[in-house]
């Protein structure tokens, strides 16, 4: 069973144990440290403040956040700092370059990069992320290539762009059930994220969809079920299931805390109707072990 989140007398969430983290601190994870500093990157890891930096910088794994560190929308769940038409920024041309660089310098066998959304730019930065995949390919030709994408504003045309750039798996999280969106995720829509996912496959079959979601937002066991159905239905190959854990008290409170248990019957209730990989556990996130979802 769930257990509902509780807050100890210093106003901070009570976490239950399996949610403790490896703390960061490694030679390895100091060394991706110095190159995402040293080629001046932004990486999701450190925006959206992911419990497991430690253990995935340790292991010379970093999700590389292209466009810059604002973004246009206004998600109840996330960290990431809110861009205005004051404060946003050109995207950096010579960014995709720097990036490539990353992935060579740590070494990277599957390389992962998002980008904050940018509502604000004609193609919703369709070309700069294929550019980015172009300059990884130039350095790291033998690296798997997985991007985590904004919903494009359900560009089909800015989507054929990115998925024709030659990726391995194309990732776009659908974050929670559609009951909770107008409160988790106002501005998105759950169809559209669908329709980002089935585009893809259609646009090229060969190409591995994934999507995420996060647990403990008040959603039901059952909803959660619907979802993984109406994913499949959809062409979606590997999901993953992660513990929501709120970032600042500016987002959306936690609800309740999932046990490993049931985030193991999510495992299996996922394969069970036909996902290739599942990856579900308390400190999932989209990119975690991604690189063991394409074998």
């Amino acid at each position: 069973m769930s257990y509902p989140a509780l807050i100890d007398e210093t106003g901070r969430l009570v976490k239950p144990e399996w949610l403790k983290a490896k703390a960061p601190g490694s030679p390895e994870y100091m060394q991706t440290r110095d190159i995402v500093k040293s080629l001046r990157l932004h990486t999701v890891c450190e925006e959206a403040r992911c419990p497991n930096i430690g253990e995935c910088w340790s292991h010379s794994t970093a999700t590389f956040m292209i466009m810059g560190d604002l973004c246009t929308r206004r998600c109840h769940f996330c960290s990431v700092k809110k861009g205005t038409s004051e404060t946003l920024q050109p995207l950096d041309p010579i960014e995709p370059e720097r990036v490539g660089r990353a992935v060579k310098a740590l070494s990277l066998k599957h390389a992962v990069i998002t980008s904050v959304d940018r509502d604000d730019i004609a193609d919703n930065g369709a070309e700069h992320f294929r550019r980015t995949v172009a300059a990884i390919k130039k350095y790291s030709p033998e690296c798997k290539i997985e991007l985590l994408i904004p919903d494009l504003k359900g560009s089909r045309e800015d989507l054929r762009t990115i998925v024709a750039s030659g990726i391995n798996v194309l990732n776009h999280n659908v974050e929670t059930i559609p009951r909770l969106y107008k409160k988790v995720r106002p501005g998105a829509g759950y169809i559209r994220s669908l329709s980002i996912l089935r585009w893809a496959k259609e646009f090229d079959p060969a190409v591995l969809t994934k999507s995420g979601i996060m647990v403990g937002l008040g959603e039901t066991f059952e909803e959660v079920l619907r979802l993984m159905d109406d994913l499949r239905y959809s062409g979606v190959d590997i999901m993953t299931i992660g513990q929501y854990l709120r970032p600042s008290a500016r987002q959306t409170p936690v609800r309740f805390f999932v046990t490993p248990d049931e985030f193991k019957l999510y495992e299996e209730e996922g394969l069970k109707r036909g996902f290739r990989f599942v990856e579900s556990g308390p400190l999932v996130r989209s990119s975690y072990h991604a690189w063991k979802h394409t074998k």
